[in-house]
């Protein structure tokens, strides 16, 4: 049976004889259906038009994209650590997919920041030798491919090896986490962040938002949330869910000034 794939928002589904009626993820207020209805596709063929593609970002750190874009668009990003890699995020999993991966020495385990990337999480860990995938416990109602290699981590941080540290931060969903890479930006620390610290057009900084396809604003309260949760980390450079979405400098700084602005435009 196949597992179908949500066209809109690019999240598998478990198995299933027909297509599901609608998409748990879209009908959500965070999130919506097509203008066109619900559509579904099987991952069969959606790889005869959709692959990856395996980019350099920084010494150890590589962006996995699809091509053409596909559902939400995000990327996926590889750490590539002594401990093992790790993907952050997901996207689709074309053809290409686990031999580009295989290349860098395979994967350890898959991390998601929040529901909207789960992608094909479970299809990845299965071509990649059955890798665990950390998704926070206050996201488990999320997830829409139930499976054995889920680990739903608890508390307020995980720690993945002694350069890799995943941080619940809330924000748009109450599981809601980045990734600090100690060894990244050359030392001074990267967070992958997906869209939990959202980087802007203006790259030098990031906003927060509970629904940014439907412009529904966080709360002032959430915002803090976030940014407390990362001010004990040191960060200099945050990379963001989407190609190109990055704060090469300053980016602790560029947190603590857009969760001002943002804050002070609640309140005007």
């Amino acid at each position: 049976m196949p597992a179908f794939v949500c066209l809109t928002c690019g999240v598998q589904v478990a198995e299933s004889p027909e297509t599901p009626a609608l998409c748990a993820l879209c009908t959500d207020e965070r999130q919506f259906v097509g203008w066109r209805g619900q559509q579904w596709a099987s991952p069969e063929e959606l790889r005869k038009r959709h692959d990856n593609h395996l980019e350099m970002l920084e010494d150890n750190l590589f962006s996995l994209e699809t091509r053409p874009s596909f559902g939400i668009g995000q990327r996926a990003l590889v750490v590539r650590s002594d401990e093992g890699n790790v993907m952050w995020d997901c996207t689709f999993l074309g053809s290409k997919g686990p031999a580009l991966l295989e290349e860098l020495g395979g994967l350890a385990a898959i991390a998601i920041s929040h529901p909207h990337f789960y992608s094909l999480m479970v299809e990845w860990s299965e071509r990649l030798g059955d890798v665990p995938i950390y998704v926070h416990a206050a996201d488990r109602e999320w997830v829409q491919r139930p499976d054995d290699r889920i680990v739903f981590w608890e508390g307020e941080s995980h720690l993945l090896g002694p350069q890799l540290e995943l941080i619940r931060c809330g924000g748009h969903f109450a599981g809601g986490s980045v990734l600090q890479w100690r060894a990244g930006a050359a030392g001074r620390g990267a967070l992958l962040t997906g869209d939990i610290l959202q980087v802007v057009q203006d790259r030098r900084w990031v906003s927060f938002m509970y629904s940014f396809p439907n412009l529904i604003p966080l709360s002032a309260a959430r915002v803090r949330r976030v940014v407390e949760a990362v001010s004990a980390y040191d960060f200099d450079r945050i990379y963001g869910a989407w190609p190109g979405r990055v704060v090469d400098a300053d980016a602790k700084g560029a947190v603590e000034r857009s969760a001002e602005r943002y804050i002070r435009a609640l309140s005007s």
